[in-house]
């Protein structure tokens, strides 16, 4: 019998014949988990969403809680799945979540684990709970050293996407992607997988995701479901395109087919497009839009996703990147401001920060061969991890820890506020830029309140209003978050 821990992914070896295997729990409840090739080894990995016994074809598991100091919410909790009512993300045992994501999109094919474990701390202490990345290098014409650490270096995830495939998987680098992923994953933070992008790519140099064969891409799909399913993941199974492309279609379904967990999946979308693609397919649970890169607040992309139906899930997945082309563009306390709008203009899945030169994994300041206009000058990504507006965002989920943010809706109507948030109990949150007076003109507002500062996270002001018509007080002259609980 082997032994684990609820939550904990665990490696199984398989018969070379096995596509699926099947998980009891002793309660009857079924796991069915899709294997896959490593070598010349059949696999499969499997995370125990229940204590006690589990049987399956190879043998018995004995699957223990977890520890009662178990840090890890995804240990503790269990993986994100979505809400109730569609609009955001719960753990697997009820729990409220808010994804507060970085973009380090090259980090699978260009970082090393030691760069990774430095990255990792730093956005684990900030509050960052996922990152975006790309799973393989995309661009069909990128050319360098295979060596993570020489100039223009990356390592190769298909020996065949050159010439527009994915039928020549380099398991040696799925082996050290399994290493990276796991040190995020340690450290509170959910890898969002994205097969092979549609967009810009890299350095924009011809896109594969746009020309494999979309059963190649869908296979692709079923093997990242496989390899990397049975720990925290979200599937972003479009990136940077309209999210009309054949593959898009093929790996969302493909997903939701394979992943017994129920794990996000959805669409990352170009900043140019109208971003409603499979608006009512059932394996699409979130879109992300995308503002440019210009340095300009544009929450009305947010909105406008917020009102397509059926209902998804909804966050701006590509803020401007701070310090992109130039430094000062979007950077500091512009970042912190513009999480806020995005989640109270109706991005209540959470929200995405993003740096230049962190993006790219740029090894150092001089490294050439990158786009100016997206290169934070005189930064590699060391440098840009410690990029002030990245705190700011990070903040934002560490002040709503712990609050019932589940299914929160975009609300202007019980006070005077451009930006405001309803919750469950009559919850409201409302985010104002410059602070000050909020005239309040609804009985169902809580009287108790508590006021924050967001860009260091203290409470400025707690009380209790006299009653309902009261205001909710504050000087103004700051950035302040109110929350009426």
């Amino acid at each position: 019998m082997s032994i684990s821990v609820v939550w904990r992914s665990i490696e199984l070896p398989v018969s070379p014949a096995d596509e699926w295997i099947e998980f009891e729990h002793e309660s009857g409840r079924r796991l069915r988990r899709p294997t896959f090739r490593d070598g010349d080894a059949r696999k499969v990995r499997f995370a125990a969403s229940d204590p006690g016994r589990w049987t399956w074809t190879g043998g018995e598991l004995d699957i223990a809680p977890a520890p009662t100091d178990e840090l890890n919410p995804f240990y503790r909790h269990g993986f994100w799945r979505m809400s109730p009512g569609g609009r955001s993300l719960v753990y697997a045992d009820g729990t409220p979540a808010i994804l507060v994501a970085d973009t380090a999109w090259a980090l699978p094919w260009r970082a090393t684990p030691d760069q990774v474990r430095e990255y990792a701390a730093d956005r684990q202490a900030k509050g960052f709970n996922a990152v975006l990345l790309m799973t393989v290098q995309p661009d069909m014409r990128a050319v360098g050293p295979r060596d993570r650490t020489q100039d223009e270096g990356f390592d190769v995830g298909f020996e065949d996407l050159a010439d527009g495939h994915l039928l020549k998987p380099n398991d040696e680098y799925f082996r050290y992607l399994d290493e990276l992923l796991g040190i995020l994953v340690e450290h509170g933070l959910v890898p969002v997988l994205q097969p092979v992008f549609q967009g810009f790519g890299w350095k924009g140099l011809d896109v594969a995701g746009t020309v494999v064969p979309p059963t190649e891409y869908g296979d692709y799909c079923r093997y990242l479901v496989a390899r990397y399913g049975a720990q925290p993941a979200i599937y972003l199974v479009g990136g940077d395109g309209t999210g009309a492309e054949p593959q898009v279609a093929a790996g969302g379904a493909e997903v939701h087919a394979v992943d017994c967990y129920g794990q996000p999946t959805g669409i990352h979308y170009r900043p140019h497009i109208h971003a409603h693609a499979h608006q009512d397919a059932d394996w699409l649970d979130f879109q992300w839009c995308q503002t440019g890169h210009t340095g300009e607040h544009v929450q009305a992309r947010v909105a406008d996703m917020w009102r397509n139906e059926p209902v998804r899930a909804v966050a701006n997945g590509e803020p401007t990147y701070e310090n992109t082309g130039r430094t000062g563009v979007a950077a500091g306390w512009w970042q912190g401001h513009e999480a806020w709008s995005n989640l109270c203009a109706g991005g209540t899945m959470g929200v995405v920060y993003g740096a230049g030169s962190l993006w790219q994994w740029r090894l150092h300041p001089d490294e050439p061969g990158h786009s100016d206009y997206f290169v934070a000058p005189g930064a590699g990504w060391r440098e840009a991890v410690d990029f002030e507006g990245s705190t700011y965002v990070g903040l934002l989920g560490q002040i709503l820890a712990g609050l019932p943010t589940t299914d929160m809706t975009p609300d202007w109507t019980r006070v005077i506020s451009g930006r405001a948030l309803s919750g469950p109990g009559g919850m409201l949150i409302v985010y104002r830029e410059h602070g000050g007076m909020v005239p309040v003109f609804d009985d169902t507002v809580p009287l108790d309140y508590r006021i924050v500062d967001p860009r260091d996270g203290s409470v400025v002001a707690t009380g209790r209003r006299d009653t309902p018509a009261d205001p909710l007080p504050d000087p103004g002259g700051a950035p302040r978050v109110y929350i009426c609980l």
